[in-house]
C-alpha cells in the first residue's frame, strides 16, 4: 500500500487545511481517525513522539506538520500548483504567520464560543499541550479580548480581497489561502461565531475555499495504517546532510521538537537535512523501520542527549 493516508480527526482545523488541499488537487486518500487527545498508541509508533494534528502517511514516509506536508504534496501531485502566480515564496510566509498569529486569535474565539462544552479531559490534554493552564472560566474572557486582534488580521485578508480577485495570488488557490482558511473555518465552521460576519469579501471567499472539497476520501482502520508501515520501505533519501552550524553529519542521533506547543522531542538517526526539512531514521517493532520527514521552520534541531 503506497497511497495517500490522513491521520487525523473531524474538528481538527490543521487537518481541515489538508483536506481542503486535497479538494483543490483532486486527490483520492484514506482517512484514518485518531484521537483528540493523547494516548494515541496507533499513531506514536509511526511518528516516534510527535503528537501534533495531523500526520500524513505514504507507506514508510511520515510527514509531520501541514507546512511539510502540504509541500510532499505539491511535489508528487504538482497540478494544479499550490504556488500559481507571484505566489511562490510570498505564500509560505503568509502561511507561516496565519499558523501561528493567526491561528492563536481563532482558537480563543473558538474555545470562547464552545469552551463550556469541552470535556475535562480535552482541556486538561490541552493545557498539557500548550504548556499552561487552560481555564474554562476564563475561555470567553480571553475570546472577548482576541476578537479585536482577529479582526485586525483578518482586516487584511478582506482589504486583499477589495479588488474582487478569486483568492489572495489571483485566480487560483494557494498554499496562502489554506493557511488563512483554516482559521476563518474553525471560527465560522466549527465555532458557529458571527465575529466575521460584516466581512463580506472574507465570507465570500471562504465560501470558495470550502467548496473545493474534501477530493476522494476512503476509510481505513488505524491497525491497517500501521501495518502499511511495516509491510513498507522508506523511499530513497533526496539529498544529504547539508553543513550546518551544529556540526551535524548523517547517521548522527538527534532529535527534533516543534518550537511552540506540543513540545514531544522524535529522536532518530539524521539521514537528510536542507535549509527547508530535516528526515530521521527510527524504528519500532510496531512499524519497522521508518522516515519521520519535519519542516525546519518551528522546530528544533538538536543532538540527541545520551
Amino acid at each position: 500500500m503506497s497511497g495517500i493516508i490522513l491521520h487525523h480527526y473531524a474538528t481538527s482545523p490543521f487537518s481541515e487545511k489538508v483536506r481542503i488541499a486535497f479538494g483543490i488537487k483532486k486527490l483520492a486518500w484514506q482517512s484514518v481517525d485518531i484521537p483528540p487527545v493523547m494516548p494515541k498508541p496507533d499513531l506514536m509508533p509511526l511518528t516516534g513522539g510527535y503528537r501534533k494534528t495531523p500526520v500524513l502517511q505514504i507507506g514508510a514516509d511520515i510527514f509531520c506538520d501541514t507546512q511539510l506536508i502540504l509541500r510532499e504534496l505539491e511535489r508528487r501531485h504538482p497540478t494544479p500548483t499550490f504556488y500559481p502566480g507571484l505566489a511562490r515564496g510570498l505564500a509560505e510566509g503568509v502561511a507561516f504567520w496565519a499558523d501561528h498569529q493567526l491561528f492563536g486569535a481563532a482558537v480563543a474565539i473558538a474555545f470562547g464560543a464552545f469552551g463550556d462544552k469541552l470535556p475535562d479531559a480535552f482541556l486538561e490534554d490541552r493545557s498539557k499541550f500548550s504548556g499552561r493552564n487552560i481555564d474554562r472560566a476564563r475561555l470567553k474572557q480571553q475570546a472577548a479580548v482576541m476578537q479585536g486582534p482577529l479582526r485586525a488580521h483578518l482586516g487584511w485578508i478582506e482589504d486583499a480581497l477589495a479588488d474582487n480577485r478569486a483568492f489572495l495570488f489571483g485566480d487560483a488557490p494557494s498554499l496562502a489561502d489554506l493557511a488563512v482558511y483554516h482559521c476563518v473555518w474553525f471560527v465560522r465552521e466549527r465555532a458557529r461565531s458571527d465575529a466575521l460576519a460584516d466581512y463580506a469579501g472574507l465570507n465570500a471567499w471562504a465560501d470558495r475555499m470550502k467548496a473545493f472539497g474534501h477530493g476522494e476520501r476512503s476509510d481505513l482502520d488505524a491497525k491497517a495504517a500501521v501495518a502499511a508501515a511495516r509491510a513498507a520501505q522508506p523511499a530513497p533519501v533526496r539529498g544529504t546532510v547539508m553543513p550546518n552550524a551544529l556540526g551535524l553529519t548523517a547517521g548522527a542521533m538527534v532529535s527534533v521538537t516543534p518550537d511552540d506547543t506540543g513540545r514531544d522531542p522524535t529522536v532518530g538517526e539524521l539521514v537528510a537535512l536542507d535549509a527547508q526539512s530535516v528526515t530521521i531514521r527510527r524504528s519500532a517493532p510496531e512499524v519497522g523501520e521508518v522516515h519521520v520527514h519535519f519542516p525546519r521552520a518551528g522546530f528544533i534541531l538538536v543532538p540527541a542527549k545520551a
